[in-house]
């Protein structure tokens, strides 16, 4: 029963009437009765009683029978108890053991895998994925590529599976032969169901709230041919992904007295949190295959959240979702003339989507990097363009128009492998914690988007070295097939781009540079396809060192343009723990604000503090990323007269003016061989290295600034030389050949009677 039954009629008979709808109990039509899937949960277990001592005054060995027939079978040990004396009886434990098995070769959507767990005793669990292929009738064989838990207990690199089908569920089995890792045995397992696992929704409304948990696909004339037109429903999808859906009967509606302001119809995380707890019939501070799902107006943020995954409250996380069926999800686009067809296909996708969540999916484009349990449990890569319930439609090329004539109303390839066979505690409600708090929120973004942003770094894995200054670079391509007219400093740091910053387990914050540029507007047309770019210092800002300790951090960044916002994908990268305690007793001075100020604007020769850290830095770790940065900090201010403010001595600071302090501006003269000298070692040194770490973009201009430097000095061959370095280092690295081509004829400048390079 609920905690409390007030229900509104007509709400209550739409969720009846979702309720009663038939279950999708065979997970693909397969004609009757010819052919029955073999896909599905199969089992077996043993339980051995306590064995009664032999009352004799010798002990005698008395083997306990192992369940598993074998040498050393899964790896578990056999052990051989001694009788003691009728005087002191032992006490023999119950030995439990039972697998489950999880056979995904045929149905809807097979994923060709088999998958199983093997618990033994309360504690022992061991968890493994094979990758199959059908080598007979009824028979698929291949390598187990995933373990789990107690890996030593399963040796096992190979299985056949043997599988026999039937009309009658009673009579279907499955034979897994184990082999490799040195042994081998066969288990037989019982059929359990065609699903995975069960789970439990429960759907509750606000007042005045309906809640859409079903549609008819053939309403909007948007979609793919190839899909059937049928009624769906969320129970039907997350049946086809492998769930026995129960629906928890009643449903209960919230008075909006739970809501901020009492009757205001918006919600906050923590209000919807205590409803949960208030009405969700089956909540329980546990892990439990069961949901909340609940039908709102609005959520306090306003109009641009359809939906979200609240529930990170407390320990157990992804029990709850809400979906805002008043938000822009109820906006169809201008024009559409199936506009309601349209919004309760959104309101539905909404959902299934939030729910997704609930299982602890990632979005689509978030999948390389972990949940909280630290590391993935498979190497996923990012669908960005995948027609998926776990992408935003407004994201893939071509908008939501071309979503949704490409989807099928299903999860990805990737998502029902983890949904199928993950290790339960990954995917189960209330048990792994979800690695952030995800919504569907809408950005100020074109249904057909004009440009694309990116984050990116020049390496082959984002991976920075321990104290390594981290510089990244922005991309932004026209993706609309016309011109179109952009400023060239868009990508400087302004008011306009808006970074965000997230270490794994802490909250993320927004970068706040050391300065924020005002240009003047300089227009340039950006061709169809074409790209400006702009590298982005995003160690250190005024909220102090954002991205410095070791660990893994999400990067995603905004650019606000006068007709919509463009938001890049989340980039993923990792700081490496330090190599010793040199690099851990340096940090404590490196991470500091001066040394970021100094990095940030090319050196200094004010904060002496900062750059005596970064001599020791370039020179106690001179095969290191940091040294490149260190050097150029140190070598930059030394190429040019550097004005400085000086204040003599007797100037006190109860003067209100540096005029009143006989302050003045003093002119250090440059000091060209000490820049030169700096400057070289950082950028010809080890080329590949430099640019790896500073950047093309960066890399590039400090290359420039010193072959200007060298000619200033009358050394035109050696301007031209690094040129040259530049010039190949680029080309290595694979950069664009327009870019080259515009190294070579500054090369040809210094040395104009040279022959030009010969570029691909």
């Amino acid at each position: 029963m609920k905690k409390t039954s007030k229900k509104n009629n007509s709400e209550s008979e739409v969720m009846e009437e979702m309720m009663n709808e038939t279950i999708d109990l065979n997970p693909l039509p397969i004609p009757f009765p010819l052919l029955q899937p073999v896909s599905g949960l199969y089992s077996w277990s043993s339980l051995i009683h306590p064995i009664n001592p032999i009352p004799i005054s010798n002990p005698i060995p008395i083997p306990i029978p192992g369940p598993i027939p074998g040498p050393n079978p899964l790896g578990f040990e056999q052990e051989t108890f001694e009788a003691e004396t009728a005087l002191n009886p032992p006490i023999f434990p119950i030995i439990f053991r039972s697998e489950q098995l999880r056979v995904d070769v045929d149905g809807r959507y097979p994923q060709m895998q088999i998958s199983g767990t093997i618990t033994s005793g309360l504690t022992q669990r061991v968890h493994w994925i094979a990758n199959v292929v059908k080598t007979g009738v009824k028979q698929w064989s291949g390598g187990i590529w995933y373990k789990d838990g107690n890996v030593a207990s399963m040796p096992y690199t190979q299985i056949v599976a043997n599988i026999t089908s039937s009309f009658f569920p009673a009579q279907r089995s499955a034979k897994i032969t184990f082999s490799g890792g040195g042994a081998s045995f066969t288990r037989a397992y019982a059929f359990v169901s065609p699903y995975f696992h069960e789970v439990e929704f429960e759907f509750d409304c606000a007042t005045g709230v309906t809640a859409v948990t079903q549609i008819n696909t053939g309403d909007h004339p948007n979609r793919p041919a190839s899909i059937p037109v049928e009624n769906l429903s969320i129970t039907k999808v997350y049946q086809r992904a492998g769930f026995d859906v129960k629906v928890t009967p009643g449903a209960s509606v919230v008075p909006l007295t739970g809501a901020t302001g009492g009757s205001n119809p918006n919600w906050s995380d923590s209000e919807m949190h205590d409803a949960m707890q208030t009405y969700w019939s089956r909540f329980a501070n546990k892990a439990q295959w069961s949901m909340w799902v609940f039908f709102a107006a609005l959520h306090e943020q306003g109009n641009n959240l359809g939906g979200i995954m609240f529930d990170d409250i407390g320990t157990n996380h992804r029990q709850g979702t809400a979906l805002f069926n008043n938000s822009f999800i109820s906006q169809p686009p201008a024009g559409d003339a199936n506009g309601a067809a349209f919004v309760k296909r959104m309101k539905f996708w909404t959902a299934c989507h939030e729910m997704g969540h609930a299982f602890n999916l990632a979005h689509s484009w978030q999948k390389q990097h972990p949940p909280a349990w630290g590391k993935p449990w498979i190497p996923l890569t990012n669908e960005p363009e995948a027609r998926s319930f776990m992408n935003y439609p407004y994201n893939v090329s071509g908008g939501q128009t071309k979503f949704f004539s490409d989807f099928a109303f299903r999860f990805s390839d990737q998502e029902l492998k983890f949904l199928r066979h993950a290790p339960s505690r990954f995917v189960q409600m209330g048990n792994a914690d979800w690695f952030d708090n995800h919504g569907f929120q809408q950005a100020n973004a074109l249904a057909e988007p004009t440009f694309k942003l990116e984050v990116r770094a020049n390496r082959q894995k984002p991976i920075f070295e321990f104290l390594e200054p981290v510089v990244l670079e922005l991309k932004l391509t026209n993706v609309s097939n016309q011109p179109q007219v952009v400023d060239e400093k868009v990508l400087a740091a302004s008011d306009d781009l808006t970074v965000i910053i997230k270490k794994q387990n802490r909250e993320a914050r927004q970068w706040s540079p050391y300065a924020q540029y005002c240009f003047s507007p300089d227009k340039t047309v950006l061709n169809a396809n074409d790209s400006i770019y702009e590298s982005l210092f995003i160690a250190a800002g005024t909220n102090g060192w954002d991205v410095a300790d070791p660990g893994n951090y999400t990067i995603q960044v905004a650019l606000h343009l006068e007709d919509e916002d463009i938001v890049s994908d989340p980039f993923y990268m990792r700081v490496a723990p330090p190599r010793g305690f040199e690099e851990e007793f340096l940090a404590q001075d490196f991470f500091s604000e001066e040394v970021g100020r100094i990095l940030a604007f090319d050196g200094s020769q004010v904060l002496t503090g900062g750059n005596d850290t970064l001599r020791e830095a370039s020179d106690r770790f001179a095969d290191r990323a940091v040294a490149v940065h260190a050097q150029i900090a140190l070598g930059s201010p030394l190429a040019r007269d550097y004005k400085l403010l000086t204040v003599p001595e007797n100037g006190t600071r109860e003067m209100t003016s540096v005029a009143e302090a006989n302050g003045k501006i003093a002119i250090v003269k440059a000091q060209d061989s000490k820049a030169d000298k700096e400057l070289s070692n950082a950028l010809l040194e080890n080329a590949d290295e430099a640019a790896k770490t500073l950047g093309h973009i960066d890399y590039r201009y400090y290359v420039d600034q010193l072959s200007e430097l060298e000619a200033a000095q009358g050394n035109n061959k050696e301007a031209a030389k690094s040129q040259g370095v530049l010039l190949k280092t680029l080309s290595e690295r694979g950069v664009l050949k327009r870019v080259l081509d515009d190294i070579d004829d500054r090369q040809n400048l210094y040395i104009p009677t040279r022959t030009k390079t010969a570029k691909k």
